[in-house]
């Protein structure tokens, strides 16, 4: 397992480039506002730091330890979230942390893989701070009884293998809007992306009393 950890952090930092092309601009838009503790699931090499503003308390949750060299890299190009920034090994179905501690939790292609969303979605609830958001950019399944519907069912199984669990058809806008949030405000747009398309962009609120 820690061959193909390995190789697949190797392979995901080489599609970088890729992925500041397709979302750059989107990421910039979405966290332009984040302040305060900013918990970020599975930020793999690091391809979200660039867009985060600064004066943030920045914690990353990578389960994989050999993204964190990657992560620390673009550490050192961000002096002003260096100093106040975590790299932990905790999953986003267990993170570890304090109910109510997060001002915020970024999510970008990292749902389509947890290992069960309801229970991953729950714990970012809990440690949502009372109006907190879940800032979120994720490929999900296409409409039913289309053929790229059809072509997601099929791979399936051999795309979760080889993509880290990755599922292509997993139906991740409904899931957010019965984890529990106040509101969810999402859009759907179209990648070049094969099979891992369409996605969507947005965030959940918590409610300000808690609930």
């Amino acid at each position: 397992m820690s061959l193909y950890q390995k190789l697949f952090a190797h392979g995901l930092a080489v599609g970088d480039d890729a992925q500041h092309r397709i979302y750059g601009d989107r990421k910039r838009t979405l966290f332009a506002d984040l302040s305060g503790t900013v918990v970020e699931i599975g930020p793999g090499t690091g391809v979200n730091l660039p867009y985060l503003p600064g004066g943030i308390r920045w914690i990353g949750l990578e389960p994989n330890p050999h993204m964190h060299a990657f992560l620390q890299e673009e550490l050192e190009k961000r002096p002003d979230l260096q100093d106040d920034a975590d790299i932990r090994s905790a999953t986003a179905q267990d993170t570890g942390l304090p109910d109510e501690s997060a001002d915020a939790v970024v999510s970008t292609l990292v749902l389509c893989s947890v290992p069960d969303l309801e229970e991953t979605l729950a714990e970012l609830h809990r440690i949502l701070k009372p109006g907190g958001r879940l800032f979120f950019i994720e490929h999900v399944a296409a409409d039913d009884a289309t053929w790229l519907r059809w072509v997601q069912d099929g791979v399936a199984p051999v795309w979760s293998f080889f993509g880290d669990g990755c599922r292509p058809n997993r139906d991740t806008a409904a899931a957010l809007k019965g984890a529990g949030f106040e509101t969810v405000d999402l859009e759907q747009f179209e990648t070049p992306l094969p099979v891992v398309t369409p996605h969507i962009i947005g965030c959940a609120r918590k409610t300000a009393g808690g609930a």
